[in-house]
């Protein structure tokens, strides 16, 4: 089953976010707090969102975070997935093709132009598990990113 999230969702959401670090070799840099997901998602101005896939026995099985995007080509919000993970016991179990429907679902629904996210190169399982759903690469455009040092010394 795959829902909204809700706010009893955010301490499950978090450690799975861990474990996504954790697999993709970055559990150092996964920082976020329970308290910081939640104003995000529930605060006076939400601005990421959520869905939950639950499994069989209604555990917390997968997530799907997200935000909107903007195209000035189309003239058209997107989504942005920012983090698409189901648990390794979980696979195969049509989670993650359910996350998935569900955006593409919503962007059908709101007239959005299109669905977008990232995968890291190495992740072969990922870009499968994508490219079985009709998704391709856009090997066109490299992803580019300002951060840390980079990011104070270009402000003010």
């Amino acid at each position: 089953m795959i829902r909204p999230c809700v706010a009893a969702d955010v301490e499950d959401i978090v450690t799975m976010v861990a474990e996504l670090a954790a697999y993709e070799q970055a559990a150092e840099q996964a920082l976020m707090t329970s308290e910081q997901l939640h104003e995000v998602l529930f605060g006076a101005h939400p601005k990421v969102f959520g869905h939950l896939a639950v499994d069989g026995d209604g555990q917390p099985a997968g997530f799907a975070l997200w935000f909107l995007n903007f195209s000035t080509w189309t003239g058209t919000h997107g989504i942005y997935l920012e983090d698409l993970y189901v648990r390794p016991t979980a696979r195969g179990n049509g989670l993650g093709r359910g996350l998935l429907q569900t955006l593409a679902t919503l962007c059908i629904e709101r007239g959005y132009s299109r669905l977008e996210w990232s995968v890291l190169d190495w992740n072969s399982p990922a870009i499968d598990f994508y490219r079985a759903a009709g998704a391709t690469p856009m090997q066109e455009w490299t992803g580019w990113r300002l951060s840390g040092d980079a990011l104070r010394a270009m402000g003010p």
